[in-house]
């Protein structure tokens, strides 16, 4: 891989150190390519890009993050944006026309071609986040009475621009999808044999399914492509395993990013701005305040219940911690559970029941592990407390951790972008409502 040194040539406007790191490029792969481009400054990034071949440099711009995509077009001649735009497969350029502002993707969609126009605006005529966005309307069907000979002439003949040639959707003469063949299996077929004796039923999915789930049955399914089809079954475009991959992987690190309390970067960390990275996490911030001051305002409430056992204090920090990890468990787990759709929001008593349970038996094991120490340290009957209030607040956590999930889905709400932040806020101020109405009824103060 080229090393940051090695990119000071870049630096300089030579053009024989220019030729030189062009040749270097040439033996490096397009991966290592991308992930340095990562990795450097602006102004390396677009002078490296300028010396990329088109056809690698193409799939290089398929490869960044959106937000890298973006900042490279700044520092790119008009020109030359607008070859690379028309280069790039229309599931891709509507992808990326989505995260630009209105202005600047009308200008570059007027750019295209009248080809490519028709292409793109027929895919941003679906809903965002639909797989009719996704998918590439560039592919090539078969037909289901063609012989073997007659489907890979066809192959041949319209393959050049196609998404994939391996996997053929087998359509009808009213476009309506009856099957889907591989590559593999007209080559090793004889060359009289029908189509329709050769193919297999295929993955449908619907043109305005939502991608997330339609991406997983895709990935699950281990298959290169799948048709996607109008309301009528009449084959739109091919869905692919890659695209589905990345959908799947984009869905998982922004809930990785909004479970840790923060909005994802849409672009690698080091080339992001200090600004976006602020701006990333200091609405999540906000809000764990404002909690926090809620917190404050019921400790407050109980001044006259501490003030009588001082050592009621030393706990609490204990006490929500234990509660906030619990809650955090339970709705991670049933994020997780409603992504893979193992769960859906009608089984949301089905899941309170069952993470009522699980909560529980965790706070008592808590709360018994803890029960010796803390009887030793503080006397038996703040222990005492110590234990029940585990115990109630370990169950009150998984519960409500484990249906927030369910009811965020239901009100069609992203689950991770309000989990961590109300069961932060929920579990903080409960759990101490719930340890002083229990010290007062044990310890009768």
């Amino acid at each position: 891989m080229i090393e940051l040194d090695a990119l000071e040539v870049l630096e300089d406007s030579d053009e024989t150190d220019l030729r030189v790191l062009r040749a270097a490029l040439r033996e490096v792969h397009t991966s290592e390519i991308v992930a340095l481009m990562g990795r450097i400054s602006f102004r390396r990034r677009a002078l490296l890009f300028r010396l990329l071949p088109k056809e690698e440099a193409v799939v290089v711009f398929e490869a960044l993050d959106a937000g890298l995509a973006t900042e490279l077009l700044g520092g790119l001649r008009d020109e030359k944006v607008g070859q690379i735009i028309e280069d790039l497969d229309p599931d891709d350029r509507v992808g990326f026309l989505d995260e630009l502002p209105a202005n600047v993707a009308k200008k570059l969609l007027l750019g295209l071609s009248d080809k490519e126009r028709k292409l793109t605006a027929t895919l941003m005529g679906y809903p965002v986040g639909s797989i009719g966005r996704r998918m590439s309307p560039e592919f090539i069907k078969v037909l289901a009475t063609m012989t073997a000979a007659e489907a890979l002439e066809h192959v041949r003949e319209a393959g050049q621009h196609a998404t994939t040639i391996y996997f053929l959707p087998v359509a009808a003469e009213n476009r309506i999808v009856v099957g889907a063949v591989e590559l593999r299996d007209l080559l090793m077929a004889e060359p009289d044999t029908l189509v329709e004796e050769l193919m297999h039923d295929p993955i449908l999915i619907r043109v305005t399914d939502p991608e997330e789930p339609a991406a997983r049955r895709v990935v699950e399914a281990d298959v290169i492509a799948t048709a996607v089809v109008d309301l009528e079954d009449r084959l739109v475009g091919l869905f692919t395993f890659d695209d589905a991959a990345q959908i799947l992987s984009d869905a998982e690190d922004e809930d990785a990013a909004r479970t840790g309390g923060a909005e994802p970067l849409r672009q690698p960390y080091l080339t992001a701005r200090l600004w976006a990275v602020v701006r990333s996490r200091v609405v999540w911030l906000f809000v764990l305040v404002g909690a926090s001051s809620l917190t404050v305002a019921v400790q407050g409430a109980f001044e006259a219940t501490l003030e009588q056992s001082i050592s009621l204090a030393l706990f609490i920090p204990m006490l929500i911690g234990a509660g906030g990890n619990i809650g955090a468990q339970a709705a991670t787990t049933l994020t997780r559970a409603l992504a893979l759709e193992e769960v859906r929001p009608k089984d949301i008593i089905k899941v309170m029941f069952r993470e009522l349970r699980v909560g529980l038996m965790l706070g008592a094991a808590m709360g018994l592990v803890g029960f010796i120490p803390a009887a030793l340290l503080v006397g038996p009957d703040i222990a005492l407390v110590l234990l029940l209030t585990v115990t109630a607040i370990g169950t009150l956590a998984a519960t409500v951790g484990g249906s927030i999930p369910l009811g965020a889905r239901a009100a069609k709400v992203d689950p991770a972008i309000v989990s961590a932040p109300f069961i932060s806020t929920f579990v903080d101020a409960s759990g101490l409502v719930i340890y002083f109405l229990i010290a007062r009824a044990v310890l009768g103060i």
